[in-house]
C-alpha cells in the first residue's frame, strides 16, 4: 500500500488522533446538542487534516 507524503507528517497523524478523541468525547454530550455543538466540533476537527492535505492557496 502506497503511503502519501502527508501521511508521514506527525502533525497529520496527531490530527487524526484528535478526531478520534473528539468523537469519543462528543458521544457523551446531551442529545439536544447532536446537531448543534457536536456537529460543529466534529466538522472543525475533520477540517484540520483536510487542510493539511489540501491547503488553501
Amino acid at each position: 500500500m502506497h503511503k502519501y507524503s502527508f501521511e508521514k507528517l506527525e502533525v497529520w497523524q496527531d490530527s487524526r488522533k484528535i478526531i478520534s478523541e473528539l468523537y469519543i468525547i462528543t458521544k457523551s454530550f446531551p442529545e439536544e446538542e447532536k446537531f448543534g455543538l457536536v456537529s460543529q466540533i466534529r466538522r472543525v476537527a475533520y477540517s484540520i487534516p483536510s487542510n493539511i492535505v489540501h491547503p488553501v492557496k
